[in-house]
């Protein structure tokens, strides 16, 4: 028979049944029970309905806020893989545009081949025969050719295919339209060679002597070529590959399938990119890809050649270990819930039962049980272990979660009760005793701790978190040992070189200014020395990058064998390399090891493809002479360096303040001649030749001088030589050209009844080797609306240097437009007679240094004469520069020279002053 407690908690849980039958079997009909035990279950009810709806609430709200919590931190995982998968899928995709643009400059450097030697053998070069010799690729994706001007195929590396006309394929009739020698790249094309697979054209123009279109270059390669990316796998699986052309159409893709039944993840459409570098973005697979699968997608431009590289990486793939860990939190949440239904339940039972306060104990221990057990942290409650002298002799375990347990190998029923010590009994539990000591005195401990080897817990690194309750200590322990080698290895990673395993700028970044203290604070020397390689340039262009990193590890090995045990080899970037020794005593420490180095690099580089002899050029700077700052003695060790670069290689040298000064002056002056060319600080003097019989001025030469700023008018004896070294004059001679036609035009619109003399120009042989002078004149000339009679041109005899067929058709360029050509400072440079007599010129201005020998006696009135009879002999006029007396005029005009030129007849002149002079 039931209890009153146990007949009113049936009634209670189902107050409109009249039956009830979850504790048994018997069914208690409510006309059978007396009216007044009716009535007291019905007051107990209403007198206590708060505990009756207590727990079910309670759970309901606790089950709506977990959950709520776990969706939304699910969301944020979520959410953050996802973020860092698209950025992933950005730097494969910046990776991959990298390699697609090697490969495609590749395919243009081999384009550019043919063409050259197609120009050398002047169009009897036989691709086929290049192709059976192995200079051009044999493999069924490469296919090269030449169309001439009509779309004929004159020339193929495949074999009875020349003659075909294809005058009609895009890759030629771009080239045939455009004026630009730009590499073509066509969109995917089916052909017939192929037998029906689509390729890739690649195509540049051909032009004649007279720069007009001759014919195409071309190579078409399967766009597979261009997206073979490690093999079928690619970046996992359902990932691809594509290349995405300047007009937005797809030019390749490859994709990497789960397995041989799986579909091609090809795109169904181009997505429009943003007109940014590179990006990334979570396409919808059911638009944007055949096999309708979502793809997190990143891309990179390759600006030189108007490709987009794009790369995705499968979502499902991606997220896998995220959805099957949703999928088991889900999973355990809904058994969770479903627990805790039934645990509320249970609870307002009980609650019935029991008093409320023991019930609420039991509640609160079986919550701490579910929270510790369900975690990956260890808790542990342990109590202090006083002596009879009232002493802190130990702590004792009263109890711990099964994680706490397994962290110590031991089974949870085997740590309560056991005391610390006895935990380490074959270790030293000081450390772990100061901790409790202190929590206990200070209230709390939170930090990170290294686990001794010998210790009882199986971790390297532990975060501890102790808080006193009461008497006792509660303790939190995580293991953090996979966290710390991880953040061990990245720092590993970014203070190592990858090629050579030495120490890379930036752990020398860090490194030095600490080094920096330890030497001022024991008084001592230290020592940078800048290693560069001599001639590493050379090996890379013949030999290839992979030669070049062997090179560098074997200097690598070379410089570790040199230096002190304790002194450091660092690779700072390319064949650069930087060596510190510390705690030095004397200078000549650092020339020690810097004669050792030299030595060190005594015998040939060995490498696969042959041996090869190397030095170094080493610049030292020694702490505290020549630097206090980290920066400062890398910047002066450079500069040593550079000195010896400058001076022969191979050996090293210490700062020099003095060659500083000079190199810092010349950047100095460097800089600002570049930007006064860009801001066109350059003003034009003319000075005029005249007549030797009548004295009429029948030309003028073009003389820039620089406007400084500062400086004033800056002579061109100045800034020409440094312009020349730095390439500078190529744009400066345009700046000129571009003047003088615009002065000249300005004289004709503004002196129409008077006429106007031709200008000279010079030309740098710079000038004249590395542009085209014929266009550049030719542009100015149209410009203004100059007659090519009124421009003439000045080259050194040093320009007409080299292949004198390639300087004649140059020449004859420039002379077919109607310009003339002087040879300027005859007899200065390094010119043959015959090298005269082939390239036709219009005048001879002779040096000046000839002229200033004309008073001096007869030897040089008679090389004079032989000059003059010389260039008359060849059909030139001859202008003598340098006049400065009357008696040099005379002499000239008895030796029927045909122009005079210099301060005799008149200083160079700005063109507001040369008109009453010239025009």
């Amino acid at each position: 028979m039931r209890s009153s407690w146990q007949e009113c908690y049936s009634f209670s849980c189902c107050p409109r049944s009249l039956h009830w039958k979850r504790f048994d079997t018997l069914c208690i009909d409510a006309s059978m029970l007396p009216t007044r035990t009716l009535r007291a279950r019905l007051r107990f009810l209403y007198g206590n309905y708060r505990l009756v709806l207590l727990w079910p609430l309670l759970a309901t709200v606790l089950a709506a806020v977990a959950w709520v919590l776990l969706l939304r931190d699910l969301e944020y995982e979520e959410t953050g893989r996802s973020l860092v998968a698209a950025k992933q899928a950005e730097l494969l995709a910046k990776g991959y545009a990298d390699q697609l643009a090697r490969t495609v400059e590749g395919i243009d450097r081999l384009i550019l081949h043919v063409r050259y030697d197609w120009s050398l053998t002047h169009g009897r070069l036989s691709l086929e025969n290049a192709a059976r010799a192995g200079l051009i690729p044999t493999a069924s994706w490469f296919f090269a050719g030449i169309l001439d001007r009509n779309g004929k195929l004159v020339a193929s590396s495949l074999p009875s295919t020349s003659g075909d006309y294809i005058g009609d394929e895009s890759y030629f009739l771009a080239q045939q339209r455009s004026a630009q020698d730009a590499l073509y790249i066509g969109k995917p094309e089916h052909v017939g060679t192929w037998q029906g697979e689509e390729v890739l054209f690649f195509s540049r123009r051909l032009e004649d002597a007279n720069g007009q279109f001759d014919g195409v270059v071309f190579a078409s390669v399967s766009p597979s070529y261009v997206v073979a990316q490690g093999g079928e796998q690619l970046y996992g699986p359902s990932s691809f590959l594509a290349v995405i052309g300047s007009d937005g159409a797809l030019c390749a893709e490859q994709s990497a399938r789960e397995s041989d039944m799986a579909e091609n993840a090809g795109l169904a459409a181009v997505p429009e990119l943003l007109p940014k570098q590179g990006g990334h973005a979570l396409l919808n697979g059911a638009r944007w890809f055949t096999d309708r699968r979502n793809r997190f997608v990143g891309w990179h431009r390759v600006d030189q050649y108007g490709l987009t590289a794009m790369v995705g990486l499968d979502a499902a793939t991606v997220l896998e270990p995220f959805l099957k860990r949703r999928s088991q939190l889900l999973r355990v949440a809904g058994w969770a819930t479903f627990v805790l239904g039934l645990f509320a339940l249970v609870a307002t039972s009980l609650s019935l039962r029991l008093a409320w306060r023991k019930y609420q104990m039991e509640r609160t221990h079986r919550s701490y049980r579910m929270a510790t057990e369900g975690g990956t942290e260890g808790f542990y409650i342990v109590r202090p272990v006083y002596s009879e002298a009232g002493s802190l002799v130990d702590f004792t375990m009263v109890d711990c979660n099964q994680i706490g347990a397994r962290m110590f190998q031991r089974r949870r029923e085997e740590m309560n009760g056991v005391t610390v010590s006895a935990l380490y009994a074959h270790a030293d539990p000081r450390t772990l005793q100061h901790i409790l000591q202190q929590s206990l005195s200070a209230g709390e401990f939170e930090g990170e701790v290294e686990v001794p080897a010998d210790s009882p817990l199986d971790m390297r690194w532990a975060h501890v978190k102790v808080v006193r309750s009461g008497d006792n200590l509660a303790i939190t322990l995580r293991d953090i040992s996979a966290t710390k080698a991880h953040v061990a290895e990245l720092e590993r990673r970014t203070n190592e070189d990858v090629l050579t395993g030495l120490p890379n700028r930036h752990w020398l970044q860090g490194y030095l200014p600490d080094a920096l203290q330890r030497a001022r604070t024991s008084r001592s020397l230290l020592a940078l020395l800048f290693i560069d390689l001599d001639g590493f340039k050379g090996v890379n262009d013949a030999w290839g990058h992979a030669a070049g990193d062997e090179v560098l590890r074997t200097a690598a090995r070379r410089l570790q064998e040199a230096i002190r045990p304790h002194d450091c080899v660092v690779r700072l970037a390319g064949d650069e390399f930087v060596v510190v020794l510390d705690n030095m005593r004397q200078k000549m420490d650092a020339a020690h090891v810097a004669e050792r180095i030299l030595r060190a690099f005594d015998d040939d580089f060995r490498l696969e493809k042959g041996a090869r002899m190397l030095g170094v050029s080493i610049g030292i700077s020694v702490f505290p002479d020549d630097g206090e700052s980290s920066d400062m003695l890398l910047q002066n060790a450079d500069i040593a360096m550079y000195s010896v670069k400058t001076s022969g290689k191979h050996g090293y040298r210490f700062f020099n303040q003095r060659f500083y000064d000079a190199l810092r002056m010349r950047l100095q002056w460097e800089y600002e001649l570049r930007k006064a060319v860009e801001r066109d600080e350059f003003v034009v003097y003319y000075q005029p030749r005249a007549d030797a019989k009548t004295g009429k001025i029948c030309s003028m030469e073009a003389l820039v001088r620089w406007q400084h700023p500062r400086r004033g008018i800056v002579s061109p004896a100045e800034f020409i030589p440094l312009a020349e070294e730095t390439g500078l004059i190529l744009r400066l001679g345009e700046l000129v050209a571009e003047k003088v036609c615009g002065q000249l035009g300005a004289w004709r619109e503004h002196s129409q009844s008077v006429d106007i003399v031709p200008v000279s120009i010079n030309v740098s042989s710079r000038q004249f080797n590395e542009t085209d002078v014929a266009q550049t004149l030719k542009s100015a000339l149209d410009r203004y609306g100059i007659p090519p009679e009124l421009l003439e041109v000045e080259l050194t005899e040093s320009s007409m240097m080299g292949d004198a067929m390639q300087v004649a058709r140059s020449l004859n360029v420039i002379q077919a437009m109607g310009v003339k050509l002087l040879v300027d400072d005859f007899g200065t440079g390094y010119s043959s007679l015959s090298q005269l007599q082939l390239l036709d010129f219009d005048v001879l201005k002779v040096d000046k240094s000839f002229t200033g020998r004309l008073e001096a006696g007869e030897s040089g009135v008679v090389f004079y004469r032989a000059i003059i009879t010389m260039a008359h002999e060849l059909g030139m006029r001859v202008v003598a520069e340098g006049v400065e007396t009357a008696r040099q005029a005379s002499i000239l005009k008895d030796l029927d020279c045909d122009e005079l030129q210099g301060f005799y007849i008149s200083k160079p002149l700005s063109a507001q002053n040369i008109g009453a002079t010239a025009l």
